[in-house]
């Protein structure tokens, strides 16, 4: 499938995990893809890696999510190097999970920065480089609908504050038939959400399928959503989430 073919995509915090498969997902569905990282150089040169050794284009570009001066020079550079962009990822995002009594100001500043702010960092920078009929896809998560997992409050405020954003932000610039949509998705297994052990107990018995699922879950989403049959989607949260929200 290689519908993304001639457009460019930009990643961002997609060095492992669902940002990674992401990054590769666009690629193969014919996209150049950037991504950015804060950390773990090897963990994204390996993505970038990945994605050449299987026929695409992709850099990599370190730019923590929290710090304005790099993410829009990442973003110039994803333009300056593939000579567009089309379609944003905002990928980058943390949780810090334990009773909201107990985190320190310093934890929750931190999940604000990253998860919301960084948000609004990357798509501001990335609005000026946008062409009419891209994309502006959000990850967000099932608990900033609905949260039934203590330990999260702090976190699913601000995955309720990107639904939020992802609808009004989509009446701005619908005019220009760009599409912004949250993808949310449930327990996914991860190397910070493994699905095994005490953490994952809670998560799977909430869902209606009993079991977590995989990054390619959210990564299919997302290239249906940055593909020319989701043109007229937008403003909405889809959820991956094997049935949490149910």
């Amino acid at each position: 499938m290689a519908n993304l073919t001639n457009k460019t995509a930009l990643v961002t915090g997609a060095s492992r995990g669902i940002g990674a498969a992401i990054a590769k997902r666009l690629a193969a569905d014919g996209a150049s893809v950037a991504i950015t990282y804060s950390k773990g150089a090897a963990a994204a040169a390996q993505v970038v890696k990945d994605i050449e050794g299987a026929g695409g284009k992709a850099i990599a570009i370190q730019a923590d999510a929290t710090d304005a001066k790099a993410v829009n020079a990442a973003v110039e550079q994803v333009a300056k190097t593939f000579g567009r962009l089309d379609i944003l990822v905002n990928n980058a995002g943390t949780a810090i999970p334990k009773p909201f009594e107990e985190a320190t100001l310093d934890e929750l500043d931190t999940v604000i920065d990253i998860n919301l702010r960084g948000v609004f960092i990357a798509t501001q920078a990335a609005l000026k480089h946008l062409p009419d009929g891209s994309r502006i896809i959000n990850i967000g998560s099932c608990v900033g609908e609905r949260n039934m997992t203590p330990g999260l409050a702090a976190y699913a405020a601000t995955k309720g504050a990107v639904k939020m954003f992802t609808q009004g932000l989509s009446r701005e610039v619908g005019s220009r038939g760009i599409t912004v949509n949250n993808i949310q998705p449930g327990p996914i297994d991860t190397d910070l959400n493994p699905a095994e052990g005490d953490w994952a107990t809670p998560q799977i018995a909430n869902t209606a399928l009993k079991r977590y699922g995989q990054v390619a879950d959210v990564a299919a989403m997302v290239a249906f959503v940055a593909g020319p049959e989701a043109g007229y989607i937008t403003g909405a949260s889809l959820t991956v989430d094997g049935g949490t929200n149910a």
